[in-house]
């Protein structure tokens, strides 16, 4: 029997645990560098589309700019220009002829109160009814409340604004004590047409001997 001899200068180590160690710690650290690339690339892909997104919107922007200074360029030109101011000026007169004016005047002469009379009255066509800028005198301060207070509740005139409120001289043939300048907004509803249907006419007697026989 031959004897074993060891020559190694040094003692046999087992490295077992530390290859476990290295694998237990490298795997871990693997898996999470990999989650790391597939976060990267997740935000890199969806900063991606926003960019393509930001570029359209750019891009549409762009033609907008560029519609607007040919739809300037077009509203710049002198015969456009006429055009519409003639189509104001033509849409005005359809305004114009369009508003009762004449039921104006008659609601304004409704709201008048004993002692208060119109002294200028200034209509003028405005969206939504007409502005009408007036100035009345009153013989007293009671009847000029009246009037404000009528005016105010009245369903047809709104908005009403005082402008100045002046007291002048007493004359002889006049009994105004005090004048007020306002404006105030009209706007009149549209009279409702009522239309009556015509009875049915009844069968004509010869008709209806003829159905019987």
């Amino acid at each position: 029997m031959k004897p074993r001899l060891n020559l190694a200068t040094a003692p046999l180590e087992n490295k077992r645990r530390f290859f476990a160690a290295a694998l237990g710690l490298g795997v871990p650290a693997l898996l999470l560098f990999a989650a790391l690339i597939a976060a990267a690339y997740s935000d890199w892909h969806s900063t991606r589309e926003r960019r393509a997104e930001v570029s359209r919107l750019e891009a549409d922007l762009r033609d907008y700019h560029r519609r607007r200074a040919d739809l300037e360029k077009a509203f710049a030109d002198p015969a456009t220009k006429r055009i519409i101011e003639r189509a104001t000026f033509l849409n005005g007169l359809i305004e114009q002829r369009s508003f009762p004016w004449t039921k104006m005047f008659m609601d304004l002469e409704r709201e008048l109160p004993a002692g208060v009379h119109v002294m200028s009255l200034s209509p003028r066509m405005s969206a939504g009814g007409v502005e009408v800028h007036m100035t009345v005198a009153a013989s007293t301060d009671l009847a000029k409340l009246e009037f404000l207070r009528t005016l105010e509740s009245s369903p047809e005139f709104t908005h009403l604004l005082v402008i100045s409120e002046t007291r002048p001289a007493r004359q002889e043939n006049s009994a105004d004590t005090v004048q007020l300048e306002l404006v105030a907004r009209y706007g009149a509803e549209d009279d409702a047409v009522h239309t009556i249907s015509a009875p049915a006419e009844r069968p004509a007697r010869g008709n209806r001997a003829a159905k019987k026989q």
